[in-house]
Order: structure tokens, then sequence, then C-alpha cells
């Protein structure tokens, strides 16, 4: 039987963690809710073991997004925890509501090889980043907060990997000037996920643990489609789902991009808004010589495959995250724009 008690104040949550500081056990959970925050990765206790087996530490869950945030084909590996007794609350639309002391970690690797573990963190001024760079050796990560970039090849690439600093982190996890997570919305979390005791829907195991209240059964959730299985839904589907996690963070009503009139998440169903027949705001190298952010049949009179296929600055996008093309990526939103139907002289699908 797991015992929770009543959600913490922030002011209470730091007055517990600065007692507690010196008397945490191994395997324990210490969070930060103000600077400065720790220089290293371990003073969090997230995880345990050796430098190859890393394990999370008690009550740190993992979790996996049914289409994921494309960053340099890099291996990602994203925990949360949460403080006893809090819970994060459910919304069908949007990123859940969570507790004050939240760390969401996501570890960022090639080929078994840490990068960076970056840590969202729920503090009293709001959400934090922290990217926290691993050692050659494997065995520690220290925060860097303008950390410089680190050469990888992969996959017969060579990947100028960059690893945001905070302003940066802003730029993508803003909305109307407030610091937010990106993947943890219902539709991305519903999903069957390998536990060490088995599979079980992320959902059901977050309400289950404590870590999730108010959330219905998964069936009567929404959820995304797997952008490279067609199993999981159609083409429109898996193309939508793709822009939400990709592009929707910044190209939504309350995002960085909002001035663009351009909106890619998932629930948009304008077919301007979303980009078919609509001309872009301001013209430049990031439009090239075309006229319309989609062009319904011709993916290669379509800016949004134009800027996809850059990676020259003012013109690839996304423009923070990524260093190189996603090929399989690019050739989905390809197919998907070369099955749309309509004629840009009515400006409709």
């Amino acid at each position: 039987m797991q015992l929770r008690f009543p959600a913490l104040g922030l002011a209470a949550l730091a007055l517990i963690v600065s007692l507690s500081a010196c008397s945490r056990r191994p395997g324990e959970v210490r969070t930060f809710v103000a600077e400065p925050f720790p220089k290293r990765l371990s003073e969090w206790g997230l995880f345990h073991g050796d430098k190859d087996k890393l394990q999370p530490a008690r009550n740190v869950i993992p979790y996996d997004l049914n289409t994921p945030l494309f960053s340099d084909y890099a291996d990602k590996h994203r925990f949360v925890w949460m403080p006893a007794g809090a819970s994060a609350t459910y919304r069908d639309d949007g990123v859940f509501e969570f507790p004050a002391g939240t760390v969401i970690a996501k570890t960022f690797a090639y080929g078994g090889r840490r990068i960076e573990t970056r840590l969202l963190v729920n503090a009293k001024t709001g959400w934090v980043g922290l990217p926290y760079v691993w050692n050659q050796e494997q065995t520690e990560a220290t925060l860097e907060l303008a950390a410089s970039p680190v050469e990888i090849e992969h996959r017969g690439m060579k990947i100028h990997y960059a690893i945001p600093n905070a302003n940066q982190c802003k730029g993508c996890h803003e909305n109307s000037r407030v610091m937010s997570p990106i993947g943890p919305k219902a539709m991305h979390l519903n999903r069957s996920y390998g536990y060490a005791d088995g599979a079980e829907n992320q959902l059901t195991r977050w309400s289950k643990v404590g870590y999730l209240k108010g959330a219905p059964a998964p069936e009567a959730a929404p959820r995304a489609a797997v952008w490279d299985d067609p199993a999981t839904g159609p083409l429109d589907n898996r193309a939508r789902a793709y822009l939400d996690i990709n592009c929707a963070h910044c190209h939504n009503p309350q995002g960085p991009a909002n001035t663009s009139g351009l909106f890619l998440t998932a629930s948009e169903t304008n077919p301007v808004t979303l980009g078919a027949c609509k001309a872009p705001v301001a013209t430049g190298p990031g439009s090239g010589t075309f006229r319309f952010s989609i062009l319904p049949g011709h993916p290669e009179q379509s800016i949004l495959i134009h800027r996809m296929k850059s990676n020259e600055p003012k013109v690839m996008m996304p423009e923070l995250g990524r260093a190189v093309v996603h090929r399989e990526g690019l050739a989905l939103l390809e197919q998907w724009i070369a099955s749309l139907k309509g004629d840009c002289g009515a400006a409709s699908l």
C-alpha cells in the first residue's frame, strides 16, 4: 500500500528540501525549486547504478510519446518525478497541469553514449530548463547554461549537435511568455509502455501511482497516431501528429510564431491557418520563390517543405533543435501534401 500526502505549496516544499538535504538516503530524489540549482546531475538523485546501467530512482517513472520531436536522430529517454502526495491534473487538450517541484528529465544519446540530460523543473518562478552535459567517461553530467556544440558521427552523417542554452529553451517551451513542457499531453502519452513489471498504458500507470488525477479510461482519451506506423492511423492523422509535436509548440495562437498566422496543432480545423493556400506574412529567403505555405498536391512548391529541406539559418524549420534534415519526416509530409486536394484560387483544400 502506497501512502500519499497532501500536495505541498512552493514555500513549504522549499523548506522541506532545505531541511532534508543532508539526510537524503541513497535512491531518493532531491528536488530544488530555486537557485542555485545543483552543478552536478547526480545531486538530484534521479538515477543510480554504474555508468553503463543507470536506473531511475524510486518513483522516477519512464515514459514515451506516440510521435516524438525529431532531434537529429538522437535516442531519447524520458522520465518524470513528482513530490510525494502531488499529482498532475489531466487535460484532454494541452499539457497536463503539473505540481510544484515536478522534475521532467530527458536524456539524449547516440549509440549508448549520453550527450546531455535536460531537466525541466517546476520551480518557484515557474518552469526552468537546465541542460546537464555528460563527460567522456559517462560518469557525471554537469550543468552548462551555455554549452559548446558536440560533433557526432551517426548513420554516416556528421552532426553538429547543439545543446540549447537557457534562452533557446524558452524559444520552444514558451507560450504567452510562460515556460511549459511540450510532450506530456494526453494525445502523446496515451500508449502502452513496457515497464519493468510489464506493459501498461501510460495514463493508467500515472493514475495508479498517484501522478495523475482526473484521467478517463485510455479508450476515452485522445490518442495521437505514430508518425511512421500506418497501423496507428491514416496519412492525414500521422502527418498532423508530426506537425503537432515538431512545429505546434511555436506555431499556435499563443506561441512564439503566432504572428505568422500559421497554426499547426493537431486540433486546428481551418485549412488556411493550417497552411493551405496561405501566403506568408513576410517574404524573404524563408519563402524561397514559393507563394503558399502549402500548395495542395504540390509539395515541391510548398514553403513548408522548402524550409524543412533546408539547413540554412533564416530558412530552416524548425529553426532550433536540429542540425540535419529529418529525411523520413520530410518524406511523410511530402506524401501528405501530395495527397491534398484543392485549388488555391479558392483558397481551400
